[in-house]
């Protein structure tokens, strides 16, 4: 196998027998990135055409309207309520930096599309799909290192105002999730390995089985260097194994029935050693605590007044319950309250760019409602535990 840097620097040729891979490596971001994307392409006039998308975001490109299929519901029903507000994050971000310099989102991607159909060259989706990335890396976290996550992605969102041209440079060294969750990853291996190692196997397996003499791969530069050595070498992991979402960690299968029965046998000794007053004291605070709580998330979501009481009733009962949680009893009612409009899906990938529009679309603002009532409850519980504890003294 041959590498050469012939052309430009961020082209590399690899050659496999009688294939010949072109690899581009382009900023997400870059104006210069995607016209390099269409001149490669006219070029070489390849047969195949990998970019940097798993099929889903394929087609979001391709369906300019997608966003009017969401059905909310169904998305806080399977449990998937954070995930997709955690790509809303990685959108908004790129987003805003690519409205900062006059650049559509994913240009290169688009161009690699649309200069692949012009020469009715085969486009393949060889990316991961990103829900099951982001599964993997929460997956791999504990509790402290999610906090550190979801708190990183946020402050991310506001410092894509910060970036300036100049900086766009520096970014064609790294893949957009590595810049978003640039603090983070210092402290988490898996950061790295998931978002970068991983997906550099799978890139190259998906790269080296395409079809055809001639194929050019438009991919992030961060990748490139990873994806030649497992072309070189052969030794990625197979697709399956790299797709597969590992199942959630014994321990906390163990704490989400153990915590709920400990509170229950909590409430049973309270009655029990110090007596009808005591016990009784114990479940005021358990339900004035996750009640109230979950209350406050749901108003620092500025959700309905009918999901505000749906939180503060459903929480003492759901934390008890390691099937449902309270944001998700929270969320369903706020979908019902304030049903989501056609204007709402559309305007999702503008009212995203600020933290105000997540809160003024509808959409949104109902997966604000899950997580902060969620969260809610969580601090609801661990407040009310140590004050049943001193009624036992």
């Amino acid at each position: 196998m041959e590498h050469t840097n012939e052309d430009n620097p961020s082209i590399h040729r690899v050659h496999q027998g009688d294939t010949k891979i072109i690899l581009i490596g382009t900023a997400h971001v870059s104006r210069d990135s995607a016209q390099l994307v269409t001149d490669t392409i006219e070029a070489e006039t390849p047969d195949t055409v990998c970019v940097e998308l798993c099929p889903t975001r394929l087609s979001a490109i391709r369906d300019t309207d997608r966003w009017r299929n969401m059905d909310i519901i169904k998305i806080i029903k399977e449990k998937k309520s954070l995930m997709l507000f955690m790509n809303l994050l990685l959108a908004s971000f790129q987003k805003k930096i690519a409205d900062k310099f006059d650049i559509r989102p994913g240009q290169e991607m688009v161009n690699a599309i649309e200069a692949a159909e012009k020469i009715d060259a085969e486009v393949v989706p060889a990316d991961r799909d990103i829900q099951i990335t982001l599964s993997r890396v929460w997956r791999g976290m504990g509790m402290w290192a999610k906090i550190k996550l979801l708190t990183s992605m946020v402050f991310s969102f506001g410092s894509a105002n910060d970036i300036q041209e100049a900086d766009i440079e520096k970014m064609k060294q790294e893949d957009i999730l590595q810049t978003l969750l640039a603090d983070v990853k210092k402290f988490h291996p898996i950061i790295e390995q998931v978002l970068i190692d991983e997906r550099d196997q799978y890139l190259a397996q998906r790269i080296g089985s395409a079809e055809g003499n001639c194929i050019v791969a438009v991919v992030g530069a961060a990748h490139v260097p990873g994806i030649k050595k497992y072309l070189a070498s052969g030794n990625a992991r197979s697709l399956s194994s790299l797709n597969q979402v590992p199942p959630p960690g014994s321990l906390g299968k163990i704490l989400k029935w153990l915590i709920p029965g400990l509170i229950l046998v909590l409430f049973a000794v309270g009655f029990a050693m110090e007596g009808k007053d005591a016990g009784t004291d114990m479940i005021w605070i358990w339900l004035a605590a996750n009640g109230i709580f979950a209350g406050l998330g749901a108003v620092l979501a500025l959700a309905h007044p009918y999901t505000i009481i749906s939180a503060v009733l459903a929480a003492p009962l759901t934390s008890l319950n390691p099937m449902i949680a309270a944001g998700w009893v929270a969320g369903m009612v706020e979908a019902l309250a304030r049903k989501p409009k056609v204007r709402d899906l559309e305007a999702i990938p503008k009212d995203i760019v600020s933290f105000k529009g997540f809160w003024r679309n509808n959409v949104t603002r109902i997966l604000l409602v899950v997580i902060f009532t969620n969260l809610g409850s969580s601090i609801g519980t661990m407040t009310a535990v140590p004050l049943m504890l001193k009624l036992l003294g």
